[in-house]
């Protein structure tokens, strides 16, 4: 797509008179004061219901490293896995998940009922969770990997896609580091838990504790997603109950169409699922912004490795697991801080290039030395770089902010493309290279600077288009500045 076409496609519309002032679009809202007031009270009841997006994150993504944690518990022995058997068990989760999200999206888009449609995904892929807990082979093993993440990736696209119906440019990136502290915690949170579970229910009933482990957090997972069918809103234009007013669901509605300069229901409805495919794959941005992701997700690969990596100190399983939590439980705080305060400043890059740099740092540190405290500083350091990859999923979705089903696809189709990285990263990490790594953390700290140069040609892009719309407002006398890239 020429950058011509990107100016014409995302400008907004309607939104100033013919001598370029501001119309006012609040007096069906009580006037400016009472609009204000409606907003605060809508904002309260949306990131109420939107909280149960956290939970179910987490438990996406227990439910999908869990076998690294029943790896130190006999997971490999029991199953007879040799070689990078165990690799391909991890790998194999994203071949299902990168070939289901935009089919996912596409549907969910359609139907525009993501309150029904994500909940029963996740009861689905609860289940098939609770099933790995009986496999008794590689092959078996394979099928339940597979199917899991097919199932699975209905949820983040879905969910990326859910805030960014109901939430503004400005308001997105703090809601989507929210989400994504779910990834973050589940690290902490999943190791604690894994540790309770594979100390104390070996032997229980006859199976072992690694199956048990299977068995509880597969069970969890669909009585949240029951739950969940209650909670969740459906799309500002399709969602019932009575939990928001008439007033409220206008305002919900004109806060969008403010935003991107456009009513976003209604150019849904005209464009179509397939129009926004087309849309998305002939506009160059999306794969630019795929190809960083996925280049960072290599570098973030340790993720799944990270209670081997804790074990090269020297400790015991349980306490192993147990020195995973801090290092996440630091960086879900630090994500939230970050992301906030780039809403705030309206700037994106630096808050991502610096967070991946002190992971490069912390890379180094790892290759240089197996001084035990030293190397679990440098997993703190590793750890942390989430906190730029949450910025770089908000930075996406203000990129590709109309037409809906666009964004539909463009959000399904970067994060699919990512997957990717986990796919090669699930074998950047042999045993054979332990238990110092080097060859792994090299690899990483390339990823990572790839990611950064990435986002760099990006950014230059992005404010080259933001003069381009300075200039065909200044030239049509438009006052007040309308739709901006984020940089």
């Amino acid at each position: 797509m020429s950058s011509k076409e990107s100016i014409d496609e995302e400008k907004p519309v309607a939104q100033y008179d013919a001598d370029g002032v501001l119309v006012d679009t609040d007096d069906e809202f009580g006037g400016v004061d009472a609009r204000r007031k409606l907003e605060r009270k809508l904002l309260w009841k949306l990131d109420m219901r939107m909280s149960i997006l956290v939970f179910i994150y987490i438990l996406n993504y227990v439910d999908r490293n869990n076998a690294g944690a029943a790896r130190l518990r006999g997971f490999e022995a029991d199953l007879h896995l040799k070689g990078q058997e165990f690799a391909t068990l991890l790998s194999i989760l994203y071949v299902g998940y990168i070939i289901m999200q935009i089919p996912s999206n596409m549907f969910l888009n359609y139907i525009g009922k993501p309150s029904l449609y994500l909940p029963f995904c996740m009861s689905i892929w609860g289940t098939i969770s609770c099933l790995t807990g009986v496999t008794n082979n590689f092959v078996g093993a394979l099928l339940t990997r597979f199917f899991l993440g097919f199932v699975e990736a209905a949820f983040f696209p879905g969910a990326y896609f859910l805030l960014s119906k109901w939430y503004k440019r400005s308001e997105l990136g703090l809601r989507i580091a929210i989400l994504y502290c779910g990834n973050i915690i589940s690290n902490a949170f999943g190791s604690l838990m894994a540790s309770g579970i594979l100390s104390g229910m070996e032997g229980k009933l006859g199976h072992s504790a690694w199956r048990w482990l299977f068995y509880i957090e597969g069970a969890l997972t669909i009585f949240v997603a029951l739950s969940a069918i209650f909670i969740l809103p459906d799309f500002p234009a399709t969602t019932k109950g009575k939990w928001l007013s008439d007033q409220e669901r206008a305002l919900a509605m004109k806060r969008m169409e403010e935003d991107a300069g456009v009513g976003d229901e209604t150019e849904t409805e005209v464009g179509g699922p397939t129009a926004g495919l087309m849309l998305a794959l002939k506009d160059w941005k999306v794969w630019w912004m795929a190809l960083a992701m996925t280049s960072q997700v290599v570098a973030l690969s340790f993720n799944a490795y990270f209670p081997t990596l804790s074990a090269t100190m020297g400790f015991g399983p349980t306490v192993s697991l147990l020195l995973c939590a801090p290092p996440f439980a630091f960086t879900a705080i630090l994500a939230f801080f970050l992301s906030r305060h780039s809403d705030a400043t309206g700037e994106r890059f630096w808050h991502i290039s610096i967070s991946f740099f002190v992971g490069i740092i912390g890379f180094v540190i790892a290759i240089s030395t197996m001084n035990t405290a030293a190397r679990y500083i440098s997993l703190f350091l590793m750890a942390q770089s989430y906190a730029g990859f949450v910025v770089l999923y908000a930075w996406v979705a203000n990129t590709f902010p109309r037409p809906p089903s666009k964004r539909a696809v463009a959000l399904a189709l970067i994060n699919a493309f990512s997957q990717l990285g986990n796919v090669a990263g699930s074998y950047v990490w042999p045993s054979t290279w332990g238990p110092t790594y080097r060859n792994s953390y090299a690899i990483c700290i390339s990823c990572a600077g790839f990611a950064i140069v990435l986002c760099y040609v990006m950014k230059l892009h992005l404010q080259s288009l933001n003069r381009q719309l300075d200039r065909v407002e200044e030239e049509k006398g438009v006052k007040i500045k309308g739709f901006r890239y984020l940089v």
